[in-house]
């Protein structure tokens, strides 16, 4: 077996990125997804592809923030593996699958491809996640009407708010944040991703109890993609009352007046609470993630 080749692509050859099949449907996945040419690499074997990948960040980005497109030809784990470890960027690898991907004896066959490659490149898994679509046939959800809300100027209410939430969090990059800075960095990384969306700062909100008393935050978004749920968060004090659907509600509704004809979301699959919102809010299921870290 002749020895696997590594190329960086540019907008002369970006083709042979194509050429590799598409078993888990990942081109439909970035049907709105930009990936740059020079952040493209392949691997190939007698000038064949055998393994590729697609780093993505935001139009303003110098780097990639993550590498969210990896395929890897049957038998080939070792040049996947070899693809990930020659890349200048050691970035959060993003497997994104079809729904169900488990109960398929062939999708499940080409997703342990991937996976094998990516742990023997030395990426461990840190989480699996459940990514929604909404559309306007699925219907608006409700909105219950128990809280009041407000956008709301001040970095510093959502900074202190998200502190707090993720005192008491399920999410597994929140507490990957805070074992590496607490909770200041967990905020803090969160409010990074916030102005780092193209979408107004104006559409943050805080909501409040008829009472007066801060309750949670929503973020309505727009990453590079399209329109989604930025954030959804309760303050420790005020769970139990089911306000998390109330937050999901009334943020699609705020996308949907802004002119959304989508809203794509996701959730740790381990945070069953806020599946079960997105399930009763009308958000089907339509891919799931694996998230792998590099060591």
């Amino acid at each position: 077996m002749t020895d696997v080749v590594i190329r960086a692509l540019d907008t002369s050859d970006a083709a042979l990125f194509d050429t590799l099949p598409d078993p888990l449907g990942a081109r439909e996945g970035h049907r709105l997804t930009r990936h740059r040419p020079d952040w493209k690499r392949v691997a190939l074997r007698d000038g064949r592809v055998v393994a590729r990948g697609a780093w993505w960040g935001g139009p303003d980005d110098s780097e990639p923030v993550n590498l969210n497109w990896f395929d890897v030809a049957e038998g080939e784990e070792e040049a996947g593996a070899a693809l990930l470890r020659s890349a200048p960027w050691q970035v959060e690898l993003e497997l994104n699958l079809p729904a169900g991907w488990r109960d398929d004896p062939a999708l499940r066959a080409a997703a342990e491809t991937r996976f094998t490659a990516a742990r023997t490149a030395g990426y461990d898994l840190l989480v699996e996640r459940l990514l929604y679509r909404w559309t306007p046939d699925r219907c608006l959800p409700e909105r219950p009407g128990r809280l009041d809300f407000r956008a709301e100027p001040d970095d510093a209410v959502f900074f202190d708010a998200l502190r707090r939430i993720h005192s008491a969090t399920l999410d597994a990059h929140a507490l990957k944040a805070i074992e590496q800075g607490g909770l200041d960095r967990a905020a803090q990384e969160e409010l990074d991703f916030f102005h780092w969306c193209p979408s107004p700062r104006e559409w943050w909100q805080a909501a409040y109890t008829p009472r007066g008393d801060l309750a949670g935050i929503h973020i309505p978004a727009h990453n590079p993609a399209g329109p989604c749920i930025g954030f959804i968060g309760v303050l420790p004090e005020h769970r139990g009352h089911g306000y998390a659907y109330d937050l999901l509600a009334e943020c699609t509704h705020f996308l949907v007046e802004q002119g959304a004809e989508f809203v794509a979301a996701a959730t740790d699959q381990g945070n069953f609470p806020m599946a079960a919102n997105f399930a009763k809010a009308g958000y089907p299921v339509v891919r799931e993630r694996l998230n792998f870290e590099p060591a």
